[in-house]
């Protein structure tokens, strides 16, 4: 019989080293968080758990949408239900217009949100419609590498 413990940390070793393998920087403490908001410039935070959707969906659309002409200067993550106060942080500064959901992106440009999309955006669609809805506001609102 499987450990749930052990099988949980696990799916969660997986999904940090898909981020950190795409290039996103993970914020694990409020502190980080505080640090990487203050950088001037545009900012991809990806807000990732363990839910299906987030493997299956958000995480390959995070890794493959920064291919791209133009993307943003940072790349972050936060881990929801992991990482509970860097996250808690990160929503505190996307104000009450963001639905606190998981997964989900949130663009930044010099520390503002400028663009958003919701767990409702992800789940249930296709990874290539996420790509392109980043990538629009790539296009939108960050500078050619």
């Amino acid at each position: 019989m499987m450990d749930y413990d052990l099988f949980m940390q696990e799916i969660i070793t997986t999904a940090r080293a898909e981020m950190e393998a795409a290039g996103y920087e993970q914020l694990r403490t409020p502190e980080e968080v505080e640090k990487a908001f203050a950088r001037p410039g545009t900012t991809l935070v990806m807000i990732n758990s363990v839910c299906g959707c987030a493997g299956g969906i958000a995480r390959p659309a995070a890794a493959n949408a920064i291919h791209y002409d133009k993307r943003p200067d940072h790349l972050v993550t936060v881990f929801a239900g992991q990482d509970k106060e860097a996250t808690a942080a990160a929503r505190a500064h996307f104000g009450d217009e963001h639905i606190p959901s998981s997964p989900a992106f949130v663009l930044l440009k010099d520390g503002k949100v400028v663009a958003d999309i919701p767990r409702h955006e992800i789940e249930g669609h296709d990874v290539m419609s996420v790509i392109t809805n980043l990538q629009a506001y790539f296009e939108e609102y960050c500078d050619e590498v």
